[in-house]
């Protein structure tokens, strides 16, 4: 399900396979964890469903959702990433796709949000924040991976993951 041209030009939609080396690329310019290139190709051919792409008027990729039902919680979709081009910040780009994407996976009867934001990430809890409040959805922070769960790249290691709950968001 497409949305309709925004007034700045942004469609959304669901990602085609050509759009997993965009993916890959956008992910780094917005300094989010990377996956493998092969990751974003898989990713937009088994999960194009529940993942979201912004092409510019010009069919540029600027901004992306990527986010899947959780297998054993099968009422719940989990947010991946959420990547906005720089070039395409402070447009409300990020909201808007998570609005869009909310709005296709609650038309599948999925009730619950999920996502792990770092502590940090100051632009992502406000997101989360101001969706659960404007659907009038209850929002739930708890700690889920802590620096031990992951690899202890450079001095500190990666940032703790807490996780974010939010529903219902119908």
């Amino acid at each position: 399900m497409d949305a309709p041209v925004d007034p700045d030009g942004v469609r959304l939609a669901a990602p085609s396979l050509e759009d997993g080396r965009h993916l890959w690329r956008l992910a780094g310019d917005c300094g989010l964890d990377v996956n493998s290139p092969y990751a974003y190709a898989l990713w937009c051919r088994d999960f194009a469903r529940t993942s979201l792409v912004a092409y510019d008027a010009e069919g540029v990729v600027r901004g992306f959702v990527t986010g899947y039902v959780r297998p054993d919680s099968p009422e719940t979709y989990f947010l991946w990433q959420v990547g906005v081009d720089p070039a395409f910040r402070g447009r409300r780009l990020a909201r808007r796709m998570l609005d869009h994407i909310a709005d296709r996976v609650v038309a599948t009867g999925l009730t619950r949000l999920e996502a792990t934001v770092t502590p940090g990430n100051t632009a992502s809890r406000a997101l989360f924040a101001s969706f659960a409040r404007d659907r009038g959805a209850h929002i739930a922070w708890t700690p889920l991976f802590g620096r031990e769960h992951f690899p202890a790249d450079g001095p500190d290691g990666h940032e703790p993951e807490e996780l974010v709950r939010i529903g219902p968001i119908g």
